[in-house]
Parts: structure tokens; sequence; C-alpha cells
């Protein structure tokens, strides 16, 4: 089953800030925790395997446009029990492209969820994925939108692409 959800992703200049006003718009902290995502070689689209704080997987499959603006995602996911074993054979059969590395906040705001990431060798970000859940397209949008505006996102500080194509170009 695939899913979708409106997002981007920008540089963050001061965490402090940003939670402040995360705090301000009443967004509700969940957790930190320490992922790191396996990028494997595919012909469309990102794969990952997501390991979260060591004791659980996921594997991630996705695609988007890669624009500065916010855009719409469709992606799947399917939790890996086994993630040594797994990550292993999907390496020996595809090859791994990157390796990510970054401690995430999570805060959500009605079905946004926001990320406050701060990710080995790249810095500071802020990532906002309004999942399309019980709303309309429109209903989404607006509430995505509201969120980007009370965290005050400048349109210069958006970035197009995936943490992924960030460290392999660096």
């Amino acid at each position: 089953m695939s899913n979708r959800n409106l997002e981007f992703k920008a540089k963050c200049h001061s965490l402090a800030e940003l939670r402040q006003r995360l705090v301000e718009l009443k967004a509700e902290y969940r957790v930190t925790m320490h992922q790191i995502d396996t990028y494997f070689n595919v012909p469309k689209g990102r794969l990952k395997l997501r390991e979260i704080d060591g004791d659980e997987a996921c594997l991630v499959y996705y695609q988007r446009p890669d624009t500065a603006a916010s855009r719409y995602s469709n992606y799947q996911l399917c939790d890996i029990p086994d993630a040594e074993t797994f990550k292993a054979t999907m390496s020996a059969a595809l090859g791994v492209m990157v390796v990510i590395e970054k401690r995430r906040e999570l805060w959500m705001f009605g079905n946004t969820r926001i990320h406050l990431d701060d990710v080995t060798d790249l810095g500071e970000f802020i990532e906002l994925e309004t999942v399309m859940r019980n709303q309309t397209e429109a209903e989404a949008h607006a509430e995505h939108q509201l969120v980007k505006d009370a965290l005050q996102v400048k349109a210069d500080d958006l970035i197009p692409a995936s943490y992924s194509d960030l460290l392999l170009k660096k």
C-alpha cells in the first residue's frame, strides 16, 4: 500500500529557536532518536533501510520530485525484524549508495511530523511531513502551510535534495 505526504526540508540556523516556535505552536514533542539510513542503489526512487536506536528497522521506498518547495511524496514502509541480515543481503544484491547518520527530534502537530535533524557531516535541518490521512488535499496543504509559517521557514533555506544527495555531493 502506498502512502502520501506533503513535505519539505530546510537548513536550520537555530534548533533552539525552532523548539521555541514549536512550543508556541503547541506542537507535541514525541521523542529523540538516533537513526542510521542505508541507501541502496535502485533504478528509480530511493530505497533505504532505516535503523532506529539499534532496536527497530524499517525499509522505506519513496519517490518525489527534487524541488525546493513543498512537494508530494509517495512512499511505502515495511518493518524489518532482522536488520543486520537484511542489510547484508540488500548490500550484496544492490550495493550501498551512502549511509546517513542523524539525531532526530520528532514533534507532531495534527497530521504533520516535524523533524529537527542533526545530520553527521551535514549539519542541522528541519523537515515537515504532513501525512495525507483522514483529510482532503486542501486541508493537508493548509495544515502544512500553517506549520511552515509558524516556524518562519525562509524560502532561501529550502533544500530540494535528500540527505543522501547532499552527502554524496560533499
